[in-house]
């Protein structure tokens, strides 16, 4: 989700500074990196209790972690964002040592942990943690009032860190199996988190606590407090994974309007599980949830802050008008569902695995609900918000996010390889294959380049560099020399050889196959101006 603000702001290129540009720090390595005290134990379980108190912003509480010791070793790195404080750590019923390393807490346990065996650790923590000014693009607590005063509270920590308000192994690459998050807050307002609420206790200072529970792997930043007035408004789908549980929180005063608008879904949930597979968190449930933010891909819990209109606040980003026909933050956060949260980059620096294919979920959306020629004008229409400027892969083990561009770039990326691909069966199930393949996973993009060429027999190796990790994309040159047409690339990486498609004849687009040299074919057509580039692949065309 965040990023997509940015694609609309009029940015001066000349303060632009890439990440490659970027001196990176000590901070960075620890929040980025497999340190050795991140590398030696694996998260299994974390089991979170947090109290609120909106009077004064402040929140407390504490997290038991469970984890697997792949080797031994005695300093663990949790991650707790300062001013956020560790008041005691416990193992075993007795107090651990710790030192701060900015925003990182190095644990000094009593004796190397044993390899093979399976340890808790409970970190005790509180503090005011950071106040979102600009969320969801700027992570932390989102305190609000709705538009009867009431206190309105969200987390959105996607980039931030979700260390920014509660201790944990704040990397993607490691995963709780499953995880419960207990929440306290004053008895006239509600708490929905991800998962399923399993218990609501009342208790005797005038709070109440809601227990929920997630059944499958989650990643630290999806993991979301919303806290409001909240009613919920129950529904079902019947899908690929049989029933599935829908459930719409929404503020009191816009359940009438919530049940209409979030009918949407349902055509969404069909959409996606015939492209992307089955739906990735069936045990878990679907919910929408009114969120003080525009929205965040909070799994099985998506954050939802549109204002039950169509388009991405009322706008058409492709400037195609088929972004307006539909709520483009109830398809693009439960894309994410795929792509974000079932399939998890292991390193930030491939976030675009996140945001190209559910940028692409948009395009594949339309085409479900008013067909090819309408998704292919909203995809082609997103190319004006693509800069251009930094690469699209950040570099790795730094906590780097690449440009922007890993939306509307990445999106026609995906949308270009499936030109080459030339066969919708096999796109398909090449998106399908890969929910499958990855089901619950975290991966790399040499894992998604690796999956993709398998599946389709081809090779995109030089494809992926070339819009990836360089800011231009493919220069087609052509010209004509009496009836041939002579055509080669012209790009940064070496021995580019993407097919693309051209008109040569009356017979309509058909394949050709350039490289670095010029190349020749015959062009029968009987005016030269009758010529084209399918503009369905994201490149450039010059003749000479």
């Amino acid at each position: 989700m965040r990023g997509i603000l940015l694609l609309l702001l009029v940015i001066t290129t000349a303060f632009s500074v890439s990440a490659q540009e970027r001196t990176f720090t000590h901070a960075d390595t620890l929040r980025g990196s497999i340190t050795p005290a991140r590398e030696w134990w694996d998260v299994q379980n974390y089991d979170l209790h947090v109290a609120l108190n909106a009077q004064d912003s402040t929140l407390g509480g504490y997290n038991i972690i469970t984890y697997f010791i792949n080797k031994p070793d005695s300093i663990m790195q949790i991650d707790l964002q300062l001013p956020m404080e560790v008041d005691s750590v416990m193992q075993d019923k007795q107090k651990l040592a710790y030192e701060r390393d900015g925003d990182a807490v190095m644990v000094r346990t009593l004796a190397q942990q044993p390899k093979g065996s399976t340890k808790k650790v409970t970190i005790f923590f509180h503090g005011r943690p950071k106040t979102a000014v600009n969320p969801p693009w700027d992570g932390g607590i989102i305190w609000r009032k709705d538009k009867d005063g009431r206190p309105w509270i969200a987390t959105a920590c996607q980039g931030t860190g979700a260390s920014v308000w509660w201790p944990n192994k704040d990397t993607q690459s490691d995963e709780p199996n499953d995880m419960t998050i207990a929440v306290t807050v004053p008895n006239f307002l509600v708490d929905v988190s991800n998962g399923r609420l399993k218990k609501k206790v009342s208790n005797k200072d005038g709070t109440d606590t809601y227990i929920w529970y997630v059944s499958n792997p989650i990643n630290n930043y999806d993991v979301a407090l919303n806290i409001g007035n909240y009613k919920e408004i129950k529904d079902t789908y019947n899908g690929e994974g049989g029933k599935l549980d829908l459930s719409y929180w929404v503020l009191d005063y816009n359940v009438d309007t919530a049940t209409i608008h979030f009918e949407e879904v349902k055509k969404m949930l069909q959409c996606f599980e015939f492209w992307f597979g089955k739906y990735p968190f069936y045990q878990d449930s679907y919910k929408l949830i009114e969120a003080p933010h525009l929205g965040m891909e909070h799994q099985s819990g998506v954050a939802y802050g549109n204002g039950f209109g169509w388009g991405y606040k009322g706008r058409d980003l492709s400037g195609s008008g088929w972004g307006l026909k539909w709520d483009f933050i109830i398809v693009h956060e439960s894309g994410h569902e795929w792509f974000g949260n079932n399939i998890t980059s292991k390193d930030i620096a491939d976030m675009w695995i996140h945001e190209a294919f559910t940028n692409y979920s948009e395009t594949l959306y339309t085409e479900c609900e008013f067909g090819r020629k309408a998704a292919f004008e909203y995809i082609t229409g997103v190319r004006q918000n693509i800069r251009n400027d930094e690469p699209i892969i950040a570099p790795y083990g730094v906590n780097a996010e690449g440009s922007g561009d890993m939306y509307y770039k990445g999106g026609n990326m995906v949308h270009t390889i499936r030109q080459i691909v030339n066969n919708d069966n096999v796109f398909r199930d090449v998106l399908r294959g890969m929910n499958q393949a990855f089901w619950h996973q975290t991966v790399t993009t040499k894992d998604i380049l690796d999956y993709l060429n398998f599946r389709t027999q081809m090779n995109f190796t030089k494809v992926f560099e070339q819009y990836l990790m360089h800011t231009t994309i493919p220069t087609l040159e052509y010209h004509f020399n009496g009836n041939e047409l002579q055509f080669r690339w012209v790009t940064d990486v070496e021995n580019f050889n993407m097919p693309v498609k051209v008109t040569l004849n009356d017979r309509g687009y058909q394949f050709i196959y350039p490289g670095k040299h010029w190349q020749s074919t015959q062009f029968t057509m009987t005016n030269k101006k009758d010529f084209k580039v399918d503009p369905n692949f994201y490149i450039h065309v010059k003749q000479i």
